[in-house]
């Protein structure tokens, strides 16, 4: 993969700094990773997130039908899981810096390509790779701030850089909502894409790789989180199979995340892929309050995000306890949504601002955990495989809830996202007692023999 082309390859070690140097540097180059990686990620939604914005409006000028509109939605699903596996092994074996712009740059021509185009298998053909290039935004974060903060700082620093997609994905209901009302639905295509090819530059001026690649200690090293001999193993780049293998399929934990992510997924796309549609059909909405829920769902999350991810560093990393509390009021919200009155549209604004609150910070403390029972040379192969099951379940959202409406009605659809949030709680109580120091104490079957692999991460 990444061998193929060079630019990509991680970049080498070099000499080490002074001490003096290392000091001023160091909180300086962490900044900046945590802003670029912000920025870059939030700026990928901007391109994810615009096509249910405009489902309606573009539905209406091409004839698509709602089961059309679900296949759209379901295909970059597909194509985005999938792709999260495998540019997750690939960015573990890359360097963040090349790997994250290429992405973005993808994603933007493909973008700009749906725009022209009429015809609806192309259509489906490139939201298909818009999905898989959008799979290249996650894993080269995770894989930076793997390598920029420590295991006990990881719930607050990944809460906090977590919000970028509440911010990319809440801008993107103004940004699109507003484009089209002045320059039509194609727009709510072409104004993203210029925005993240402008990104993608910014990136490769901000963005870098390892602390050692611009001479500076590894982070174990620097926070003086880990004895000597795991700071040194910790830095050894794994193989193909060590990561597939030893660190993800031989690992019950992940699989444990993977499949409440699941569930927990469908939760969280089902009012982000249908929302504004469903407030213009029932409850009346116009296109700008129909992107105004997107931006009410997005921007509240990154409160709760924050919050919940501090709290969960503060109760020594209780990450599956907090998401079950967190599950709880989603599975409530979904039904005061069911029996709000038509006439009362801030009700349903209110409560996708709760679903929001507290569905991200479900999802971040799942990867979180995901994170604490395995390398952080294997972060984005671990992150990859609990989000090929997350968009597993958002693929049976977005083609569920098309044949639910069309066959039953909105209640039907909204009643089977419940229906998947209870599960999500099911599941998510397995993971009550789990924490980082319960991960240093318990060995999963294929993390027992690590060949060349890090000692650092259980």
């Amino acid at each position: 993969m990444a061998w193929n082309f060079p630019f990509l390859k991680p970049a080498p070690h070099i000499a080490k700094l002074p001490e003096a140097q290392i000091k001023r540097l160091y909180p300086k180059m962490r900044w900046q990773i945590m802003e670029s990686t912000f920025i870059g990620y939030a700026i990928f939604y901007l391109v994810r997130n615009n096509l249910p914005i405009v489902t309606k409006e573009m539905g209406a000028s091409l004839h698509y039908s709602k089961g059309q509109i679900g296949d759209l939605l379901a295909i970059t699903a597909i194509t985005y899981g999938i792709g999260k596996l495998f540019m997750g092994a690939w960015s573990d074996r890359s360097n963040p810096r090349y790997f994250m712009p290429m992405g973005l740059l993808l994603t933007a021509f493909c973008n700009f390509a749906f725009a022209t185009m009429h015809s609806y298998p192309i259509h489906l053909a490139l939201w298909g790779m818009n999905g898989l290039f959008q799979s290249m935004g996650w894993a080269p974060c995770g894989r930076s701030l793997g390598h920029w903060y420590s295991i006990r700082e990881r719930g607050t620093t990944f809460a906090f850089w977590n919000v970028a997609q509440n911010v990319g994905g809440g801008l993107t209901g103004l940004i699109v909502a507003y484009s089209t009302v002045l320059l039509g639905w194609r727009s709510a295509f072409y104004v993203p894409g210029i925005l993240a090819a402008l990104c993608a530059i910014y990136l490769i001026v901000r963005l870098r790789d390892t602390p050692q690649s611009v001479g500076l200690p590894p982070i174990e090293e620097y926070r003086n989180d880990y004895p000597a001999v795991e700071k040194a193993d910790s830095e050894k780049e794994l193989g193909t199979r060590d990561l597939l293998v030893n660190y993800i399929l031989k690992n019950p934990y992940i699989w444990l995340f993977a499949a409440a992510n699941f569930f927990v997924y469908i939760a969280r796309y089902g009012m982000l892929d249908w929302g504004p549609y469903y407030l213009q059909e029932v409850k009346h909405a116009n296109l700008v309050e129909g992107g105004g829920s997107t931006a009410a769902l997005e921007f509240s999350a990154i409160f709760g995000t924050i919050l919940m991810g501090w709290l969960s560093d503060k109760l020594g990393g209780r990450r599956g306890m907090i998401s079950v509390f967190c599950m709880i009021p989603v599975f409530l919200a979904y039904l005061g949504i069911i029996f709000s009155p038509d006439n009362k549209l801030w009700i349903d604004l209110v409560l996708f601002g709760v679903i929001g609150f507290f569905v991200y910070p479900a999802i971040l403390l799942l990867v979180v955990s995901a994170l604490d029972y395995t390398s952080k040379k294997a972060v984005g192969t671990a992150a990859g495989f609990i989000g090929l099951f997350g968009y597993l379940g958002r693929v049976t959202e977005s083609k569920g809830i098309g044949i639910l409406v069309v066959r039953y009605n909105w209640n039907a659809a909204l009643y089977a996202i419940m229906a998947s949030a209870f599960m999500g709680i099911v599941l998510l109580s397995w993971m009550w007692k789990l924490s980082p120091r319960r991960a240093e104490q318990i060995k999963p079957p294929g993390l027992t023999k690590r060949s060349e692999g890090n000692k650092s991460g259980v």
